[in-house]
């Protein structure tokens, strides 16, 4: 027997909506935008608008984060199951190879997608940069770029001030502007990070631990003070990576209920749902996220 089946014997999404004609829906949305350049934040009228997903590789995180088993699922599969619209595409273990555009064609349908300059553990070369940004030229919803686990130990980033500065003047890309987007855990934020943030446009803020989203309210009004002039999306682990075990349903509807408020308040710019490698293992804090994307997806805001 699977070990996935006692789990999914005991799931019932208690949210309605679930059913496949939103997925479908949102599949013909996606499919619409997929000829075009992406459209302004303005024009980001319903919750789903402003939904990601964080992905890496296939199996990217197969080991080393006591998941119950292999994960197969894609990056754009992962996108699709959720019903999300918006993509971060994360280069782990040198994964996806260079060239990237192989990789790039299948999110082709997706509305917006963030690539990263700076991958999983903060790695980075101007070779991968280099190819990142030109990337952006045969690809229109490639919207922005994201710099993952940039910040070290001591405050330092895998980028300089100076690095960083000379990387923004790079960011207008055949007429237009790709926004600069940094990843800062919960427990970054006191360090001497403000220099770097001066030059990014987006902050993605995480939480590591499952029991510390109990201070996210808190610690969000920090950052909300650390760095009051930049967008915000809040990221949502579906997996406590940070205890290596599933992570509890009522942590997440926490986190999806103070994101919604957050969305409807302005405070945040959208809501990142962490990763593709959980979403076909039947997980329950999964299924839960995606019922509740289904049914809060098409509110408008």
């Amino acid at each position: 027997m699977s070990p996935l089946a006692p789990k999914r014997a005991g799931f019932r999404p208690r949210l309605l909506g679930a059913a496949l004609p939103a997925g479908l829906a949102v599949a013909l949305v996606l499919t619409a935008r997929a000829s075009g350049a992406p459209p302004s934040g303005d024009e980001a009228a319903t919750v789903r608008d402003r939904l990601w997903i964080w992905t890496v590789y296939a199996g990217g995180d197969n080991e080393g984060w006591g998941l119950p088993a292999p994960s197969r699922m894609t990056q754009a599969e992962g996108a699709f199951y959720l019903g999300v619209p918006n993509l971060f595409m994360i280069r782990s273990r040198d994964r996806p190879p260079m060239p990237f555009d192989q990789a790039a064609i299948p999110l082709r349908p997706l509305k917006r997608v963030c690539w990263s300059l700076t991958g999983a553990g903060g790695k980075t070369s101007e070779e991968e940069r280099e190819h990142a940004l030109e990337l952006a030229r045969r690809f229109p919803n490639i919207a922005g770029f994201i710099m993952d686990d940039f910040f070290h130990g001591d405050g330092s980033g895998s980028l300089s001030p100076e690095e960083l500065q000379q990387l923004r003047r790079r960011l207008e890309i055949d007429g237009r502007k790709r926004d600069l987007y940094v990843v800062v855990y919960q427990r970054q934020l006191e360090l001497p990070i403000r220099e770097h943030l001066d030059h990014c446009d987006k902050i993605t803020f995480w939480t590591w631990k499952s029991e510390n989203l109990d201070r996210l309210e808190e610690r969000f009004t920090l950052l909300e003070k650390i760095a009051p002039r930049h967008g915000k999306l809040l990221g949502c682990y579906m997996w406590d990576y940070g205890n290596k075990r599933p992570m509890p349903v009522d942590r997440m509807k926490k986190q999806c209920e103070i994101g919604l408020r957050w969305l409807r308040q302005g405070r945040i710019d959208g809501m990142i749902f962490l990763a593709n490698t959980v979403c076909d293992l039947e997980l329950d804090a999964v299924e839960w996220t995606r019922a509740w994307i289904a049914e809060v997806g098409d509110r408008p805001l």
